[in-house]
C-alpha cells in the first residue's frame, strides 16, 4: 500500500507538472510569436511527453530501462488505439494534410528504428544519438510544414492557447508564464521519483516485471494530459491540434524521450525478450494499421474506431492474462 501512495501521489504530480509545462510554453512561445503549428506538434506533444522523459531518465540512472522503454511503448499503444479510438468513436475524425504527409510515416518510420536498435536488447549511446538525429529532422520538417499553415489552424490555436503577442501585456506575463513553465519542470522530476519509485516496488511486491508495470499502469497514467486533450477538444469540435499534438507526442516519446534517456546510462539501457518480441512490435503493427485508415477517405470512421478501441482492449487481456 506505500508503494502503491507513492505510486499515486508521484502519478498526480507529474501530470499536473506536464500541464504546467505545456501551458507555460505554450503561452510564452504564443507571445514570441512563434507558429501555431510549430507550437502545436513540438512544443505542446514535448511538455505532453515531459512525464514519460522524467520517468525515463530516472529509470534508467536506477537500472530500469525496462520501466523505460515499457513505458513508452504502452504509452504509443494506448495513443494510437485507445484514445484515437475512443476520439473517432465519439464523433468520426477528419485528418490534415501534415497528418498524413508527414506525422503518420514519421510513427511509422521510428517505431521500425526502435525495433531495429532494439533488437540487440540494448539502446546504447549511439542508437540514442541516431533516434535524437531523426527527432531533429522531423522538428525541421514541422517548421518547414508550418510556412503552409492555414488561418483556421491559427484561430483554432488561438481560441484553445491565448491570443497573439500584440494583443498582450508582453513582459509581466512572459515573466509569469517562465515561472509556470519551471515550476511544472520541478513537479515533474520529483514526481516522476516518486512514480518510479512505487513502481519499481509495486512490481516487486506483486511479481511482476516492470516492463509490466511500465506497459500498463505507469503509461496509462502519463497518457491521462493526451485523453484529457483529445476527448475535451472533441466535444468542442478543434480537434486539430488535438490529434497533432497526439501524434507528434508518439514520435517524440521514440524519438527524443528514448534518445535523451539511452545516453543518460554510460553503459546504455537494457530491454527485456518479451518487450523485444511482442511490444514494441505490437506498437508498430498499430502504426502500421493507421496508415489504410487514415488514406481511406482521411478520415477515422467510427467502425474504425470501433475496431481500434478492441484492438487495444484484446492486447490489455493478453498482458494481464499472459504477463501476469
Amino acid at each position: 500500500m506505500l508503494e502503491f501512495g507513492v505510486f499515486v501521489i508521484g502519478l498526480l504530480a507529474v501530470i499536473g507538472g506536464a500541464e504546467l509545462v505545456v501551458r507555460g510554453g505554450t503561452r510564452i512561445s504564443a507571445r514570441l510569436g512563434i507558429s501555431p503549428m510549430v507550437i502545436g506538434v513540438t512544443i505542446v506533444a514535448i511538455g505532453t511527453s515531459a512525464p514519460e522523459l522524467a520517468i525515463g531518465i530516472d529509470a534508467a540512472l536506477r537500472g530500469s530501462g525496462s520501466l523505460a522503454v515499457g513505458n513508452i511503448a504502452g504509452t504509443n499503444t494506448l495513443n494510437l488505439l485507445l484514445i484515437l479510438g475512443l476520439v473517432a468513436l465519439l464523433q468520426p475524425l477528419k485528418l490534415r494534410s501534415q497528418t498524413l504527409l508527414l506525422d503518420l510515416p514519421m510513427i511509422v518510420g521510428a517505431a521500425v528504428l526502435l525495433l531495429f536498435l532494439a533488437a540487440d536488447g540494448l539502446l546504447n549511446r549511439l542508437d540514442g544519438g541516431i533516434l535524437i538525429l531523426l527527432g531533429v529532422a522531423y522538428t525541421a520538417l514541422i517548421v518547414r510544414a508550418a510556412r503552409r499553415e492555414t488561418v483556421a489552424v491559427r484561430t483554432e490555436f488561438a481560441r484553445e492557447y491565448g491570443t497573439p503577442k500584440r494583443e498582450l501585456a508582453f513582459t509581466g506575463q512572459l515573466v509569469r508564464d517562465s515561472v509556470w513553465l519551471l515550476a511544472g519542470i520541478a513537479v515533474i522530476v520529483v514526481g516522476a521519483d516518486w512514480l518510479v519509485d512505487g513502481a519499481v516496488g509495486m512490481a516487486r511486491g506483486f511479481g511482476v516485471s516492470e516492463a509490466f508495470i511500465g506497459l500498463t499502469i505507469v503509461a496509462m497514467g502519463t497518457s491521462a494530459p493526451e485523453l484529457v486533450t483529445a476527448m475535451v477538444a472533441t466535444l468542442h469540435k478543434e480537434r486539430d491540434i488535438a490529434v497533432g499534438n497526439l501524434l507528434g507526442s508518439s514520435v517524440y516519446n521514440i524519438v527524443f524521450i528514448l534518445g535523451v534517456t539511452a545516453m543518460v546510462p554510460p553503459d546504455g539501457i537494457s530491454i527485456d525478450a518479451p518487450l523485444i518480441a511482442i511490444d514494441i512490435p505490437v506498437m508498430l503493427g498499430a502504426a502500421i494499421a493507421c496508415v489504410p485508415v487514415f488514406l481511406t477517405g482521411r478520415r477515422i470512421r467510427r467502425l474504425e474506431g470501433a475496431a481500434f478501441l478492441a484492438a487495444y482492449l484484446i492486447y490489455l487481456a493478453y498482458l494481464l492474462i499472459a504477463r501476469t
